[in-house]
């Protein structure tokens, strides 16, 4: 097929480049024309694993362009995605579309007979009818469709994330457009049972309460995890515990600092306001949204506690900016709030990450201290704080930096560490009572399997850390 992709962010680059992969042709479309020059030279403008090496394999760079001219592009294309950026409006926290109806001006004259227009961009419900009758403005006699095809994306895993989708969700409301989007996907090897196709305003809304479900989800669990600590439980079995239950699942029960990236805040925030705008309040997510602000505003309190209430003068190393790791996406990362909140304590704060430090120097307070390594952050530290989950951090020789550190304490906002690196001597304060030497023991413990296990089968958990997964949205 013939494929146009608006946006160059992260879900037009990994859409275009899986594409054109599965042997489509494909022009990747943004009005930046020093990113498009970019990319024509082969330069990848975020970090995204997998993603730099797709793109420079020559059977995809040959079905791959990249152009600012939407009009040339859209008007050989059968299948157009809009795949731009809705951040929430500092006024209000709706869903700013201002780029989706930039990126639409203009393309009713350029569409071919038949053409679909797919919105990948995650936009509030009602707007493909917004966009239809647009584009049916300028065109009344031209036969198009407009389906919504919402992304399910996680930084860090986005290409996995597409070629093997949980579901692919595509609303339509004409059976062409949707055999259409449904022949294009058949093509990447997507069998029929992974996909829904449901009508447009359901698909818009799918992807707001997915994103509004797992906010939730971690949002309890780090309440929990607070109890935890007051009531001198462990999080740990007490995730365990619960999601063993099948009707819960395990993942997104890991305690941390509080979610950011460029999903699950803003869209939480979009939801909301599209309950108010309906006339159905969406309490729960507004409380859920309130927790996590204040979640992350109690991380700065967390590391002041550990340290006997104040931080004025001593060096604090924050090791891990982004807001999870294997992403340079900083966009509501808990850094950001913590790091001013340390600074304006009267701290010295050297950060690491990375791949983002470049990134995180438009976001973070002036007077930070970049380091080129973790071992350079902690030099001469008196509190080490590990705020992103990358594998690096895992394979630290705490042994060593013990001698480096002016103070043998770590705060572990995501339970990385584990018993071995405690040995080493450091006194540790993770989430969810799992602190100091006793939080990490080696403690198993026995549950019965779930309904669908094997009968008389039991699990043996360590009490250590949930088995969970990280929140990647």
């Amino acid at each position: 097929m013939q494929i146009a992709v608006i946006g160059t962010g992260y879900v037009g680059l990994v859409s275009a480049a899986c594409f054109a992969q599965a042997g489509h042709q494909v022009s990747c479309v943004d009005t930046d024309i020093s990113k498009i020059s970019r990319l024509e030279r082969g330069e990848i403008p975020i970090y995204e694993p997998g993603l730099a090496d797709m793109l420079a394999n020559r059977n995809v760079r040959k079905r791959l362009t990249f152009t600012h001219d939407a009009t040339a592009a859209v008007s050989k294309s059968e299948i157009t995605f809009i795949a731009v950026g809705t951040p929430a409006r500092p006024s209000d926290g709706h869903a700013d579309l201002s780029q989706v109806y930039a990126a639409i001006e203009g393309l009713a004259f350029a569409l071919r007979p038949g053409a679909v227009i797919a919105t990948k961009s995650t936009v509030p419900v009602g707007t493909g009818d917004e966009i239809e009758h647009l584009l049916r403005s300028q065109r009344p006699d031209l036969d198009f469709e407009v389906a919504s095809n919402p992304e399910f994306l996680r930084a860090g895993s986005a290409i996995d994330d597409f070629l093997r989708p949980d579901r692919v969700v595509i609303g339509s409301e004409n059976e062409r457009a949707a055999a259409l989007l449904t022949r294009l996907y058949r093509s990447l090897g997507i069998g029929r049972e992974r996909m829904l196709l449901t009508d447009r305003r359901s698909s818009e809304l799918i992807k707001y309460a997915a994103n509004g479900f797992l906010a939730t989800k971690i949002a309890f669990i780090n309440e929990v995890a607070s109890l935890c600590e007051k009531a001198n439980a462990r999080i740990g079995d007490v995730a365990t515990g619960i999601g063993l239950d099948h009707r819960i699942g395990m993942q997104y029960l890991k305690p941390g600092p509080g979610f950011g990236g460029s999903c699950l805040p803003k869209d939480a925030r979009a939801l909301a306001k599209m309950g108010e705008d309906f006339e159905a309040p969406m309490r729960i997510i507004e409380t859920v949204l309130a927790s996590n602000e204040a979640r992350k505003r109690s991380m700065a309190r967390k590391v002041a506690s550990a340290h006997d209430g104040s931080l004025r003068g001593k060096t604090v190393a924050l090791l891990g900016l982004t807001f999870k790791a294997e992403t340079d996406d900083m966009r509501d990362a808990v850094s950001i709030p913590l790091a001013h909140a340390l600074v304006e304590a009267g701290c010295i704060l050297k950060a690491y990450d990375p791949v983002a430090n470049d990134r995180a120097r438009g976001v973070l307070p002036p007077s930070v201290r970049y380091c080129g390594s973790a071992r350079d952050a902690v030099d001469d530290a008196h509190i080490i704080v590990i705020a992103t989950e990358w594998n690096e951090f895992r394979q630290i020789d705490f042994r060593h930096l013990k001698t480096r550190t002016k103070l043998p304490l770590i705060i572990d906002l995501r339970n990385l560490l584990t018993e071995h690196d405690l040995l080493n001597g450091f006194r540790y304060v993770g989430i969810g009572g799992n602190s100091r030497y006793a939080a990490n023991k080696s403690l198993a413990v026995s549950v019965r399997a779930p309904s669908d296990a094997t009968p008389g089968r039991r699990i043996e958990r360590r009490s250590s850390q949930p088995a969970a997964v990280s929140p990647a949205e």
